[in-house]
């Protein structure tokens, strides 16, 4: 069930979160969505959105859900991202984009989510795996 727009300093995502224009849809500790409108400012010379932006949009997201699930488990820490293979699919010039996190792996000390995106016609756009190192406040026993 989707929850009401969450403001990003909600989650703690900081500014590039908002120069990406990420605004996120859905937060919970299982899934993640958001969307972005793609403006000329993320585009690449040839006019499509540049392969940076949906590796930053995967990475963002994937780091955001992981945070999420981590704290709900009462955990003190933090995650941090240490590998993100994105795919690209389609090459967009403009319109909303719907990017969406969800679990692969979640684990005492690392997480792997999927990114997928998709245009307002439901094509996918790009899909990204990210791997999260879990870093407690107190190492594990």
């Amino acid at each position: 069930m989707a929850t009401p727009e969450v403001e990003l300093s909600d989650v703690n995502a900081g500014p590039f979160m908002r120069l990406l224009g990420l605004r996120i849809t859905e937060l919970t500790p299982d899934r993640v969505s958001a969307e972005w409108e793609v403006t000329p400012q993320l585009h690449q010379p040839h006019g499509i959105v540049h392969g940076g932006v949906h590796c930053s949009v995967v990475e963002s997201l994937a780091s955001v859900a992981a945070s999420v699930w981590f704290e709900a488990q009462g955990t003190e820490g933090r995650v941090v991202g240490v590998n993100n293979n994105t795919d690209f699919f389609r090459a967009v010039r403009d319109g909303v984009l719907h990017s969406t996190a969800t679990p692969l792996h979640r684990g005492r000390s690392q997480q792997v989510w999927i990114v997928e995106t998709l245009d307002d016609e439901g094509r996918l756009v790009s899909r990204g795996q990210v791997r999260l190192q879990n870093l407690t406040a107190t190492p594990p026993v």
